[in-house]
């Protein structure tokens, strides 16, 4: 089964768009390029650990009743962007 590709809507970029000043605002350290890329890939990550776990990831208090010994383990994400000239 092929999903369509879903657009964004002008509504939705212009809201991302709201607080756009200067090039930075898009393309810099921290800005909406890389917000949106780090979303789009924990998002998809969350969704490729469901289907290879069969389930939802749980949160802290459902770890805590099913595990108490469990320890939480903090990973980041690493994602480096190609600088425009």
């Amino acid at each position: 089964m092929t999903a369509t590709p879903k657009t964004l809507s002008p509504d939705v970029i212009d809201t991302l768009l709201l607080n756009y000043q200067k090039p930075e605002d898009l393309i810099g350290e921290n800005g909406l390029l890389k917000q949106l890329t780090k979303a789009l890939v924990e998002r998809a990550l969350e969704v490729e650990m469901t289907e290879h776990l069969g389930h939802r990831r749980m949160n802290l208090f459902q770890i805590k009743l099913a595990t108490p010994a469990m320890v939480k383990v903090k990973k980041s994400l690493k994602v480096s962007l190609v600088k425009f000239p």
